[in-house]
């Protein structure tokens, strides 16, 4: 997987990033990937089969669960996390990649793996 992502800017090093991190991280149907999408408002979480192209689950502070919620941001993230665990274990999936979509790893983006963590998915 050759990718030049050429420019400045966040969003090109954001590119840049998760296209370095790509070419190390592959879902499979054994253990699948969690990818992490992260904007200035929400956050979603998917889990992904890439062999197979499909998204199996996905939960984010945009859906009916998150209506009424009072809360930081790192809440809804850590929530988000324990959601997606939720859904993954009733599909049977019990280990994951985690793809941080070339974000650091700090902050909303470490609490939805810890919220994953907690809700019993194996990063």
């Amino acid at each position: 997987m050759s990718v030049a992502i050429l420019g400045k800017g966040k969003k090109v090093a954001l590119k840049r990033r998760h296209a370095r991190i790509r070419k190390r991280i592959s879902g499979t149907p054994e253990r699948p990937r969690l990818v992490v999408t992260r904007s200035n408002r929400h956050m979603v979480a998917q889990i992904v089969d890439d062999t197979k192209g499909i998204t199996l689950v996905s939960a984010s502070t945009l859906t009916a669960e998150f209506a009424g919620f009072e809360g930081t941001k790192v809440e809804a993230a850590k929530k988000v996390g324990q959601l997606v665990a939720e859904k993954a274990k009733a599909a049977g999936i019990d280990a994951v990649v985690f793809d941080r979509g070339g974000n650091k790893y700090t902050g909303r983006v470490a609490a939805v793996a810890e919220g994953a963590r907690e809700g019993g998915l194996a990063l």
